[in-house]
């Protein structure tokens, strides 16, 4: 098991009751039927009228018999493994592991050595991929930043090989939302994993797409979803639903507008590519009644993330979703309680990946001091999910014998076996308070000056340079075209 992921969570959290997520279910799929979806993309309308959904041609709607969305979802697989360019670094989506990422799209960057905030560009992406390869916290990448100083028909495959060509983790591109992008992307990686059927085994890429809410898909993210579903890429659709702006004022329907957006979204790819890796992806949120902005954090957001994984689990199928968002502008108190109770809520219900890591403001501003603080959160998650081993040894009768009152366990071999299991901090602060006065620093310190030795010091395992060449060659070629 990759060391940036933990196995069985014993962590546990009830959400929903199963008459709940049937009631939702039942609700969605009346949604998808009575009411319909919007699918812009005539290829997409064309697979669904073909399988028996009623389409509309001018309004572009597709109302979709339930028992048609039932029936695709199960030809879903449950269980396939997204691959690295390091094979010790695979991930098994298998409903066992949940792994952390990195967040994505964000427009602005704190620059880790001067603290100036400024618009993102390429390098930040490469300088961030650096990063996140020497944490072990993060498992997975998505393009944490827009590289803003390429071109933006072709910027999505840039920021692509800015990730490859510094980490030797999966990618996880939500930048991708054309067929054209789509494509070129698919041969980057193909020439990576050596072919497309080599692809197909060890899928070093996977797209997730995103939905227009309420009750609509976007047609670049649908002809991108078909194109990586036909490649064998695994695909997730994600719903990001506003209480009530672009959702009901209420928890349960607002569940049901994004879910009718995810599943019907699933259930077309199944169609056109039975057997397709799909998977389940949600980051909604609340609209903010003082300003009609996006909170990027607070209690509804805690309650969706874990009632989504509820919903993918009842489909089938991995959860991706967005667990560290935070509103605040700076790490504070605010981000840390956001990220640790959001994260705390997906993790305790069993949800496969967590993007978050690292941005503020709601997803709009990189902090590789936020990067570094949300790897030590998702440290304790990780310790606490593990929750409490009682067997013999960890009952310890023997060694409680042994010392017997009064005494203490610190020259005991039962203490020398398992003190190293006990989560040991890097940021927390235990010292005592005169020594904390003396130097007035903290974690957010600390996170600043491992940031910038990771930038000095850490050189990930490059691409071939004749591979780096033939994928900016595919670049190339599709800047021309």
């Amino acid at each position: 098991m990759p060391i940036n992921a933990f196995s069985n969570p014993r962590l546990r959290l009830n959400i929903l009751s199963e008459q709940d997520v049937r009631r939702i279910h039942t609700a969605t799929l009346d949604v998808i039927e009575s009411v319909g979806v919007r699918f812009p993309c005539d290829k997409a309308l064309d697979v669904l009228q073909a399988h028996g959904a009623q389409v509309d041609r001018n309004t572009q709607i597709a109302k979709i018999p339930g028992h048609l969305v039932e029936e695709a979802l199960k030809q879903a697989p449950p269980i396939y493994t997204l691959a690295a360019r390091d094979p010790a670094l695979d991930l098994p989506l298998d409903g066992q592991h949940t792994y952390l990422g990195t967040d994505g799209c964000g427009v602005e960057v704190l620059d880790a050595f001067s603290g100036e905030r400024r618009r993102s560009c390429l390098q930040d992406v490469a300088d961030i991929a650096r990063v996140a390869d020497y944490l072990d916290a993060i498992a997975f990448h998505w393009v944490p930043v827009s590289a803003q100083d390429c071109p933006s028909e072709t910027r999505s495959l840039h920021e692509l090989l800015a990730l490859w060509g510094h980490s030797t983790k999966h990618v996880q591109t939500e930048s991708i939302a054309t067929e054209h992008e789509a494509k070129a992307a698919i041969e980057m990686a193909a020439a990576i994993a050596g072919g497309r059927d080599a692809l197909r085994q060890r899928p070093l890429l996977s797209t997730i797409q995103c939905t227009f809410s309420p009750l609509g898909q976007d047609s670049g993210n649908l002809e991108s979803a078909l194109v990586c579903a036909e490649a064998g890429l695994p695909v997730g659709m994600m719903t990001m639903v506003s209480m009530v702006s672009s959702g009901p004022a209420t928890l349960a329907g607002s569940l049901v507008v994004g879910n009718a957006e995810v599943i019907s979204a699933l259930a077309l790819i199944e169609m056109a590519y039975p057997g397709a890796p799909v998977y389940y992806a949600a980051a909604q949120t609340a609209m903010d009644l003082r300003t009609g902005g996006y909170t990027g954090g607070g209690p509804e957001d805690f309650l969706f993330g874990a009632a989504t994984n509820v919903l993918a689990d009842f489909y089938n199928v991995p959860l991706s979703m967005g667990a560290f968002g935070t509103g605040a502008k700076e790490p504070n108190w605010q981000s840390a309680v956001e990220n640790s109770l959001s994260a705390f809520m997906a993790v305790s219900n069993g949800a496969d990946m967590l993007q978050g890591a690292g941005l503020l403001h709601g997803s709009r501003i990189l902090s590789y001091e936020m990067l570094v603080m949300d790897s030590e959160i998702w440290s304790v998650l990780c310790s606490m999910a593990r929750g409490i081993k009682v067997n013999d040894e960890t009952l310890a009768l023997d060694a409680i014998r042994a010392v017997g009152p009064g005494g203490n366990f610190l020259s005991q071999k039962h203490t020398k076996k398992h003190a190293r299991e006990l989560w040991v901090p890097t940021l927390f602060d235990r010292r005592t308070y005169n020594e904390w006065e003396q130097k007035r620093d903290g974690a957010r310190d600390w996170a600043r000056e491992k940031a910038q030795w990771i930038l000095k010091n850490h050189q990930p395992t490059p691409l071939d340079p004749q591979l780096y060449a033939e994928l900016a060659r595919i670049i190339r070629d599709s800047e021309k075209r």
